[in-house]
């Protein structure tokens, strides 16, 4: 039995496996990570490891709190993954996005892949058939781009998520609503389009919190799971522990 935690910027998020099947999930912000933890450990107390990855700030009692518990393995530049990183800077690379990229390598092989991560920020990260890393890029998620528009005007207001948004917004918040949302739809489906131009039978994987919301409105074909890191982390675990 295997616990993954993914500390993202805003929350964490929690996955049990039990025979690479997920058997339980969990969300919750950071400032209740420990009484949470405390919880999840109380309730699965014959977990055999732990492995997890941080972009986010999580406090070191906690961090300790959970090696202390359970063998732990935190997922770090220096971890063996299954592709070749050709990033410039490696060392920038965020682990999250190396993380995706290895579920991606390793559940998909053969192919060209595409993984966009729609949270906090969006990003794009592409794996050629032959496993090798490339880059991608960044851009600012759905809810950066509502509070920028609120932030760095005087007169905007800050809105949140819609489920109603047309083309053609006829008051100001349906026009932050048309032009947050389309944006990110038209910028989805752009990189989409450029990358498949380059490479053929482009697999596109859509993941994050947003993935849900943007996948019923993208016209292109792909495969979206929300919590497709956590998967990554439970089957980069299995990979760590046959090249170890």
């Amino acid at each position: 039995m295997l616990l993954t935690i993914d500390v993202g910027n805003s929350r964490i998020k929690v996955a049990v496996f039990e025979h690479n099947k997920q058997v339980d999930f969990f969300i919750f912000e950071t400032n209740e990570a420990l009484k949470n933890f405390k919880n999840i450990f109380k309730k699965y107390s014959n977990l055999q490891k732990i492995i997890f990855s941080s972009v986010g700030k999580l406090d070191e009692d906690v961090v300790n709190y959970i090696k202390n518990q359970f063998k732990t393995e935190i997922i770090t530049h220096k971890s063996k993954f299954p592709f070749t990183n050709l990033y410039s800077t490696p060392e920038t690379l965020g682990i999250d996005r190396m993380v995706l990229a290895a579920g991606a390598t390793l559940m998909l092989p053969n192919q060209n892949r595409l993984i966009i991560d729609a949270g906090t920020c969006i990003t794009y990260d592409f794996v050629n058939s032959e496993d090798q890393y490339l880059g991608g890029a960044i851009s600012p998620g759905i809810k950066i781009r509502y509070k920028s528009l609120n932030n760095y005007t005087s007169k905007l207001p800050l809105l949140s998520l819609s489920e109603e948004f047309d083309i053609i917004g006829n008051s100001t918040k349906s026009a932050i609503h048309s032009g947050v949302i389309n944006g990110v739809l038209f910028e989805i489906e752009g990189f989409i389009s450029q990358y498949s131009l380059k490479n053929q039978d482009l697999t596109i994987i859509l993941t994050g919190g947003d993935a849900e919301f943007l996948a019923k409105r993208l016209k292109s074909t792909i495969f979206a799971n929300s919590n497709f890191l956590l998967e990554s982390l439970n089957i980069l675990s299995i990979y760590l522990n046959e090249n170890d």
